[in-house]
């Protein structure tokens, strides 16, 4: 049963994701300056749209499907949780790519980012506890709402903060490291979950064939939901490719820390994001083809 499975993953390579996606917020965050967020202050419209794309409609979409589906309740609590995680990282790269708005994709990410240290464990407490199997899980499980907000403000917080600052500060510096900085930190963490996943991979092999198929409608939801929640408020396709894109990439790297931080690393839950952090790589990079054919009108 997948859910009484659970994954390897030691403290040390707990740590050690920690420290990888801290450097990878950093390499995110030098490509920000103060004025950047008072400019989408000032026309919030295309930011408001992302964030609920991201942290309202995903979520109660992911419920929806888990209602329709009835998985096992770690399958479903594995789905909700990376439907609370903000953006993930290479979303950036991927709207660049796409032709769509990427300063709109990089402050989303890092509003999310902020955002999350609320919103995620909310969400996850929230939806959760709506379904019944899942809500076991979470009546068995201590999380300590203040430890998951330390968490995520060392890991994502503090590295924005200070990327921000270096790029205000020595912006020369900033931009001799943004490029390789960013290269570096999405190869080291792609080498990470293919170590992670070889570690794991009699198992993974046993559960991910079942699994993907979830993953794949999960991850088609996300895009469309971000699509619809764009079209709704009105944006420009140029602003839309960010906000469809920013909710169809998960932080699935995240969710894979909080899984095994404070789940005990519960096999439905890891495989589910295991095998979205390979699937929305591929799905966003594709789209982003199709998208570049065309430019988008601003």
């Amino acid at each position: 049963m997948i859910d009484g499975a659970v994954l390897n993953f030691s403290p040390a390579s707990l740590m050690l994701l920690n420290a990888i996606l801290a450097v990878v917020m950093f390499s995110i965050a030098i490509d920000l300056r103060p004025r950047d967020f008072q400019v989408l202050l000032r026309g919030p419209k295309p930011v408001i749209a992302g964030l609920v794309a991201q942290f309202l409609v995903l979520p109660a979409l992911t419920f929806l499907m888990v209602l329709i589906v009835q998985p096992q309740a770690s399958i479903a609590l594995g789905l909700i949780l990376v439907a609370a995680c903000p953006g993930g990282n290479i979303s950036n790269f991927i709207t660049y790519r796409a032709g769509g708005n990427a300063a709109l994709s990089v402050s989303l990410t890092a509003f999310a980012t902020v955002g999350a240290i609320v919103l995620t464990p909310v969400n996850i407490a929230f939806w959760g506890s709506l379904y019944a199997p899942s809500r076991a899980i979470l009546e068995q499980t201590q999380i300590d709402p203040v430890q998951v907000a330390i968490t995520l403000g060392l890991m994502l917080i503090l590295p924005l903060v200070l990327g921000v600052a270096l790029n205000s500060w020595r912006p020369l510096v900033a931009a001799r490291l943004r490029q390789p900085l960013q290269w570096l930190s999405m190869g080291i963490f792609a080498l990470f979950i293919v170590l992670a996943l070889a570690a794991n991979w009699a198992q993974f092999l046993t559960y991910a064939g079942g699994i993907a198929a979830l993953v794949i409608a999960h991850n088609a939801l996300a895009l469309g939901g971000g699509y619809a929640t764009a079209t709704l408020f009105g944006l420009t396709p140029y602003d839309r490719r960010s906000v469809t894109i920013e909710t169809g990439i998960q932080n699935s790297g995240l969710g894979l820390v909080l899984i095994f931080g404070f789940f005990g690393g519960l096999g439905g839950m890891a495989v589910i994001a295991a095998a979205w952090g390979i699937w929305h790589a591929v799905s966003g990079i594709a789209l982003a083809a199709v998208m570049n054919r065309t430019v988008a009108a601003r």
